[in-house]
Protein backbone atom coordinates (compact mmCIF):
# COMPACT_ATOMS: atom_id res chain seq x y z
CA UNK A 1 0.00 0.00 0.00
CA UNK A 2 1.72 3.24 -1.14
CA UNK A 3 1.09 6.32 1.27
CA UNK A 4 0.89 9.83 0.29
CA UNK A 5 3.67 12.30 1.02
CA UNK A 6 3.38 15.18 3.85
CA UNK A 7 4.47 17.93 1.76
CA UNK A 8 1.68 17.03 -1.18
CA UNK A 9 -0.87 16.61 1.33
CA UNK A 10 0.10 19.70 3.27
CA UNK A 11 -0.30 21.59 -0.48
CA UNK A 12 -3.47 19.75 -0.90
CA UNK A 13 -5.28 20.61 2.22
CA UNK A 14 -3.79 24.53 1.58
CA UNK A 15 -5.48 24.57 -1.90
CA UNK A 16 -9.13 23.53 -0.81
CA UNK A 17 -9.09 26.14 1.55
CA UNK A 18 -7.74 28.97 -0.67
CA UNK A 19 -10.34 27.87 -2.84
CA UNK A 20 -13.42 27.59 -0.38
CA UNK A 21 -12.41 30.56 0.83
CA UNK A 22 -12.39 32.48 -2.25
CA UNK A 23 -15.70 35.04 -2.64
CA UNK A 24 -17.81 32.91 -5.08
CA UNK A 25 -17.98 35.19 -8.00
CA UNK A 26 -21.05 36.78 -9.89
CA UNK A 27 -21.35 35.63 -14.06
CA UNK A 28 -19.64 38.47 -15.66
CA UNK A 29 -21.37 37.61 -18.91
CA UNK A 30 -23.97 40.65 -18.34
CA UNK A 31 -25.28 41.60 -21.41
CA UNK A 32 -26.89 45.34 -21.43
CA UNK A 33 -27.90 46.14 -25.03
CA UNK A 34 -26.34 49.97 -24.59
CA UNK A 35 -25.92 50.63 -28.27
CA UNK A 36 -23.43 52.98 -29.25
CA UNK A 37 -20.92 54.62 -26.45
CA UNK A 38 -21.44 58.13 -27.77
CA UNK A 39 -25.17 57.79 -26.07
CA UNK A 40 -23.99 56.68 -22.83
CA UNK A 41 -24.23 58.75 -19.56
CA UNK A 42 -20.92 59.79 -17.99
CA UNK A 43 -19.30 57.31 -15.60
CA UNK A 44 -19.78 60.49 -12.62
CA UNK A 45 -23.43 60.45 -13.04
CA UNK A 46 -23.30 56.36 -12.31
CA UNK A 47 -21.20 57.61 -9.45
CA UNK A 48 -23.92 59.54 -8.06
CA UNK A 49 -26.64 56.87 -8.71
CA UNK A 50 -24.84 54.43 -6.62
CA UNK A 51 -24.19 57.07 -3.72
CA UNK A 52 -28.65 57.79 -3.92
CA UNK A 53 -28.38 54.22 -3.34
CA UNK A 54 -26.72 54.35 -0.51
CA UNK A 55 -23.67 52.38 -1.17
CA UNK A 56 -20.05 53.24 -0.83
CA UNK A 57 -18.59 52.50 -4.41
CA UNK A 58 -15.32 50.85 -3.75
CA UNK A 59 -14.67 50.84 -8.17
CA UNK A 60 -16.70 51.53 -11.69
CA UNK A 61 -15.85 50.59 -14.83
CA UNK A 62 -17.00 48.71 -18.07
CA UNK A 63 -17.79 45.42 -18.21
CA UNK A 64 -18.73 44.85 -22.31
CA UNK A 65 -21.26 47.13 -22.80
CA UNK A 66 -22.52 46.90 -19.36
CA UNK A 67 -21.56 49.67 -16.20
CA UNK A 68 -20.40 47.53 -13.56
CA UNK A 69 -20.22 48.12 -9.89
CA UNK A 70 -18.33 46.61 -6.59
CA UNK A 71 -19.86 48.73 -3.84
CA UNK A 72 -20.54 48.17 0.19
CA UNK A 73 -24.15 48.34 1.11
CA UNK A 74 -25.24 49.92 4.51
CA UNK A 75 -24.74 46.92 6.31
CA UNK A 76 -20.93 46.79 5.00
CA UNK A 77 -21.53 43.84 2.74
CA UNK A 78 -19.63 44.16 -0.98
CA UNK A 79 -22.15 44.26 -3.94
CA UNK A 80 -21.31 43.43 -7.48
CA UNK A 81 -24.03 45.59 -9.81
CA UNK A 82 -24.35 45.95 -13.39
CA UNK A 83 -26.44 49.62 -14.86
CA UNK A 84 -27.35 50.06 -17.96
CA UNK A 85 -25.15 52.92 -19.03
CA UNK A 86 -27.39 54.69 -21.12
CA UNK A 87 -30.13 54.91 -18.95
CA UNK A 88 -28.33 53.95 -15.05
CA UNK A 89 -31.21 51.52 -14.75
CA UNK A 90 -30.01 48.97 -12.09
CA UNK A 91 -30.28 45.73 -13.85
CA UNK A 92 -29.03 42.93 -11.65
CA UNK A 93 -26.85 42.91 -8.46
CA UNK A 94 -24.72 40.09 -6.61
CA UNK A 95 -24.15 39.52 -2.98
CA UNK A 96 -21.22 36.85 -2.38
CA UNK A 97 -21.78 35.43 -5.86
CA UNK A 98 -25.49 35.06 -5.35
CA UNK A 99 -28.44 37.12 -7.37
CA UNK A 100 -30.15 39.03 -4.59
CA UNK A 101 -31.86 41.77 -7.10
CA UNK A 102 -32.74 41.97 -10.79
CA UNK A 103 -34.88 44.12 -12.49
CA UNK A 104 -38.18 43.15 -13.78
CA UNK A 105 -38.00 41.58 -17.15
CA UNK A 106 -34.08 41.55 -17.67
CA UNK A 107 -32.21 38.71 -18.89
CA UNK A 108 -28.98 38.55 -17.81
CA UNK A 109 -27.66 36.81 -21.35
CA UNK A 110 -29.22 39.26 -23.51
Amino acid sequence: MKTIRPPLVAFAAALGCALMASPAQADGEVTCNSGPKDKWKPMAELRKKVWAEGWQLEKALVQGDCYEVYARNEAGQVLEAFFHPVTLKKLIVYRRGQEIFRAKGFDPAG
